[in-house]
């Protein structure tokens, strides 16, 4: 299950390299971050631009991979006028969960079954359990906001080549899937039913937003997106 998480494994090691990242050898610079740490907390440097500006541009990031993400997501959010802290959390959940081996084909972590069609998993919802069609409709979004945010270039060349269906289907069936969840005890329980409501709502702004980050930052000169992506969390645990 996807659980916006990652922002809550933030620690003090990973606010401290915040503040050098920002300090940039200068005393006055660090001080000045460390003190916005102390009066605003992690955020006051997870949403300060020039935290952006440092990971885009420093050679060697001490930062890990999970800040990194969610450094760039949170931007490209407020960017696109989505200050929703829990909504970036998600979103960055999200990608690291499926950037781990074939995570992002399956409904859950322990499932032999994999779904590469939008069309097969909505098959199997209309034939799931109650224990699973929460986490099938869950995943449903999950997977359309994650081939339509990182990949709609795939998504575009299926389009015009094989005649698949274009990128508003995956975003009409990825906001179907969230508003589904969301009606859900299972929502309910996990603190999940505004998150979702929010997710499906605002489907196709987080996935342009998702579109910008990307073309910008992860496949400007990669000739294999889905690889570069997995190399860039492999250094992660295994999925939870």
């Amino acid at each position: 299950m996807i659980l916006p998480n990652t922002r809550a494994s933030f620690g003090r090691s990973d606010a401290m390299t915040l503040v050098e990242l920002l300090g940039s050898n200068d005393p006055e610079l660090r001080r000045g971050a460390r003190s916005r740490l102390e009066s605003g907390g992690i955020d006051a440097l997870l949403d300060d631009p020039r935290t952006l500006n440092a990971v885009l541009t420093e050679s060697h990031l001490a930062v890990s991979t999970d800040v990194v993400f969610y450094v760039l997501v949170r931007h490209a959010l407020l960017e696109s006028g989505v200050s929703d802290r829990l909504a970036a959390d998600y979103l960055t959940s999200l990608i690291l969960a499926f950037g781990q081996g074939r995570r992002a084909y399956r409904f859950k972590v322990d499932s032999r079954d994999e779904f590469f069609y939008l069309v097969d998993l909505l098959k199997r919802i209309g034939e799931a359990s109650a224990g699973d069609l929460f986490l099938l409709r869950s995943h449903l979004g999950n997977y359309a906001l994650w081939l339509t945010g990182l990949f709609p270039d795939y998504i575009e060349h299926r389009t015009l080549r094989r005649g698949a269906p274009p990128i508003h289907y995956y975003e009409e069936m990825g906001s179907s899937g969230f508003s589904g969840a969301a009606g859900m005890r299972e929502a309910r329980e996990l603190g999940l039913e505004g998150l979702f409501e929010t997710v499906a709502r605002d489907f196709s702004t987080l996935r342009e937003a998702l579109n910008r980050m990307a073309d910008r930052v992860l496949w400007r000169d990669a000739e294999n997106p889905v690889e570069r992506l997995l190399r860039e969390v492999a250094r992660r645990s295994p999925p939870v």
